[in-house]
């Protein structure tokens, strides 16, 4: 078990002291991928995957046999100012839905084979409202990120963080721009469909909140400014796999703003994961480009609940699958002059 996290230093010194992937495995899978028989890089970025995620896993003959999902919920004190068309007692309405099996991403885990966690952080409180001061406490923030540090399985072999909070998409965009830089506008989307007077409330909202808390620390900082509980907590269980190497898929814009906050405060602290898809939230395109993940899949989702991330375990899975599975030219007798 991982130690407990007391505070946010606590965090940044695990995060610069997290192990890289094995060297030995990768380099034993990059052998045995040009053993296969197959034209050399024939299958494309499958191939790329497959070496990466062998090396996190310490093998050249990799498979993925114990995926999990965890959800995180939290509310944000920002919705009251009508940054979504969905009021926040939905929050916990899906939370439900969710415990019941009746969600998106329920489906999606249970056609992945995946284990599927489910965790509420204080709904009945939410953050305070980023344009008025931080919206977490530092005791706060540990919390939550001590809930996500705690919820990763250590017999995962991967994993797949989301969420849902009605409002989310407002802190992650805060957080976009802060960490990145560039306009409110430039990072404000439509969410949940606000229509045009709510994408205007939304984009200066945001700006108050980088008016306020731009430029003030590193990437934790900013999340404790202007994030919420479930981006946190999403954050926590990223560096909790990176501590296990277990490799990580992020999925939309919420959990990709969230691991950007880890991103910035050590460089390198994403190293163990990829981008599942680029969602249909206008800045999650920019979002992965500042952090140089290509996503494995654009099919416009923008509905969040890790459900990009769950449907990108089956790629790749496909991808370890050719790599342990397929024969080399000797063991099949193929000749590859």
């Amino acid at each position: 078990m991982l130690p407990t996290l007391t505070d946010l230093d606590a965090l940044r010194s695990h995060l610069a002291d997290a192990p890289g992937p094995h060297s030995a495995a990768r380099a034993a899978a990059e052998a045995r991928n040009g053993q296969l028989t197959k034209p050399p890089g024939a299958l494309g970025r499958l191939e790329d995957l497959a070496i990466w995620y062998a090396g996190w896993r310490d093998t050249d003959r990799p498979e993925i046999l114990a995926p999990q999902v965890i959800v995180f919920a939290g509310n944000h004190g920002v919705a009251a100012r009508g940054v979504s068309a969905f009021p926040p007692e939905v929050t916990a309405q899906m939370v439900m839905n969710f415990q019941a099996g009746g969600a998106a991403i329920n489906q999606l885990a249970r056609v992945a084979g995946a284990r599927m966690d489910v965790h509420a952080l204080d709904l009945d409180r939410p953050t305070d409202d980023f344009t008025q001061g931080p919206a977490m406490t530092e005791a706060d923030c540990t919390a939550a990120l001590q809930t996500g540090w705690a919820a990763v399985d250590p017999a995962a072999d991967l994993l797949v963080v989301g969420e849902m909070g009605i409002g989310n998409t407002t802190p992650a965009a805060a957080l976009g721009a802060a960490l990145f830089g560039g306009e409110a506008g430039d990072w404000t989307g439509r969410g949940t469909g606000v229509d045009d007077a709510g994408l205007a409330i939304k984009t200066q909202v945001v700006a108050e909140g980088l008016a306020l808390h731009a430029g003030q620390g590193d990437g934790l900082d900013l999340l404790r400014r202007l994030g919420g509980r479930e981006l946190a907590a999403m954050a926590g269980a990223i560096a909790a796999a990176r501590m296990y190497r277990i490799p990580v898929i992020l999925d939309g814009f919420i959990c990709c703003a969230a691991a950007a906050c880890l991103d910035q405060t050590v460089p390198g602290a994403l190293d163990h994961t990829v981008a599942g898809h680029q969602s249909a939230e206008g800045a999650h395109a920019a979002l992965l480009d500042h952090l140089g993940k290509a996503p494995m899949l654009s099919l416009g989702l923008r509905l969040g609940e890790g459900s990009g991330g769950a449907l990108a375990i089956q790629i790749l899975r496909a991808a370890t699958a050719c790599l342990s599975g397929m024969a080399t030219f000797a063991e099949a007798g193929v000749s590859d002059a």
